[in-house]
């Protein structure tokens, strides 16, 4: 878990760091015409921009995320929670990251997302990782896994 988590997190911090140095005075770039565009944007809310007010509400709750999901871990042995885990404690870190230390101040600081699909909001890959453990944990839990790895 805490593998995928770093893994998620690194990958997180390096592409932000990458598109702000090359994004931050240019528009949107096409990478797939049609698909994928790379456009800069600094994300004050939650998803979809939603709530740009509670900086400091959103900081709070993926700090709390985050040890809910190291003391759930205690009690890990399965993969596949394992992988969803990691997942969602990577993507948490990640734009946790961001709220702490990027401008316009610690514990206020704008997500930076720049991934953007046809209909669909800007993103970045810390909430790609959330959706996607997201969806994991929930098939997980459809098909009856527990953490330990057992059945119901």
């Amino acid at each position: 878990m805490l593998l995928t988590a770093l893994l998620v997190l690194a990958a997180d911090e390096i592409s932000k760091a990458i598109v702000v140095s090359t994004l931050a005075d240019r528009g949107p770039v096409t990478a797939i015409p049609h698909v994928l565009h790379l456009t800069l944007t600094r994300n004050a809310g939650a998803a979809f921009s939603l709530g740009g007010g509670a900086t400091i509400l959103f900081t709070v709750v993926a700090a709390a995320v985050a040890v809910v999901i190291l003391r759930t871990a205690r009690t890990l042995d399965s993969t596949g929670w394992a992988m969803a885990l990691g997942l969602l404690l990577g993507g948490a870190l990640g734009n946790l990251t961001d709220r702490v230390f990027r401008a316009p101040a610690v514990f206020r600081g704008h997500v930076v997302d720049w991934l953007e699909l046809p209909h669909w909001p800007v993103f970045n890959l810390a909430d790609s990782a959330i959706v996607v453990g997201g969806i994991l944990a929930v098939l997980l839990a459809m098909r009856g896994v527990e953490l330990d790895g057992s059945r119901r």
